[in-house]
């Protein structure tokens, strides 16, 4: 039972974990720091990021910051991960000088072209790795009333949480996956190809566990969010035969045929109903030194 309060062991089964979320990434052939580092993906990650669910998402995250305190107007913030500014650029809008670090070269000049007169002066970029960041030489210690950390590859592993942590004086958040992540035609085609259910793994359960054996004041929150669409039926098996290795399913020419053949057959010509989703969680510390409200 003591191994279950020693924070060490914590630390090395969460980057030894191969279906935490980096490390799932990386098994899938996928670079975290380089992941939009082409103009399409860049734009793509853009418009999902600016449309209306995009806003609607941005605000009731917002929200829930407001209603644990949290205030943005002439805050310090630094948004770890900002990609194209989905939150720095609302962060700004309420009155926040934000440090926005994103080192996606076409994601960075998106952040940059969306910064309104209005909000000149209010967002500065740092277009670089934050792993790779000093924060001795920018004098970023407890600088931030609040850094955020939404769903960002960088934070992984203990040490990177610390880093973030260091870089506050008042609130820390982080949001990462809760649970494997769900595609309703991935499952269905588990069962055809012999593949076992995804072990159930969650980067909020190792961040939080830590957080307690290290005495950290903290607020969570876990939701279940899905994305329902339709897909015409070629589309859809294009789609979900490119999920394969990213959901652990084997890419060998015999198993994307037999994947295909299933699909092809159960759905016909018909539009095929894909859900996408999975557990997400929220995590905001509050550090101690932090004023009463």
């Amino acid at each position: 039972m003591k191994t279950l309060f020693d924070p060490e062991l914590w630390k090395k089964a969460w980057i030894n974990d191969p279906e935490a979320s980096v490390n799932r990434m990386r098994r899938a052939g996928m670079e975290p720091t380089r992941s939009f580092d082409t103009d399409v993906k860049a734009r793509s990650f853009h418009e999902k990021a600016f449309n209306e669910e995009g806003r609607k998402r941005s605000a009731r995250i917002m929200g829930w910051l407001k209603a644990q305190g949290v205030a943005f107007d002439q805050a310090a913030v630094l948004d770890i991960g900002a990609a194209s500014g989905g939150f720095s650029i609302p962060f700004a809008e309420e009155g926040a000088c934000v440090t926005a670090v994103e080192p996606s070269a076409p994601l960075a000049a998106l952040l940059q072209a969306g910064i309104t007169p209005a909000l000149k002066g209010n967002v500065d970029i740092v277009q670089e790795p934050f792993e790779d960041v000093s924060i001795e030489d920018k004098g970023w210690h407890g600088k931030f009333d609040l850094v955020f950390a939404s769903m960002c590859p960088a934070i992984f592993g203990w040490d990177m949480v610390e880093k973030a942590l260091s870089c506050a004086s008042r609130y820390c958040y982080i949001s990462t996956t809760a649970g494997p992540k769900e595609h309703n035609l991935i499952e269905e085609l588990r069962p055809v190809l012999g593949v076992p259910a995804q072990e159930p793994t969650s980067d909020m359960a190792y961040i939080t566990q830590l957080l307690n054996l290290y005495g950290y004041a903290y607020q969570a929150l876990v939701t279940r969010e899905t994305q329902p669409t339709v897909m015409p039926l070629d589309m859809a098996v294009k789609h979900t035969l490119g999920s394969f290795s990213s959901f652990g399913l084997p890419t060998d020419s015999g198993s994307l045929r037999e994947a295909e053949a299933y699909l092809r057959k159960t759905y016909a010509e018909r539009a095929v109903p894909v859900v996408q989703g999975g557990l997400f969680g929220k995590v905001l510390v509050r550090l101690k030194d932090q004023h009463m409200e």
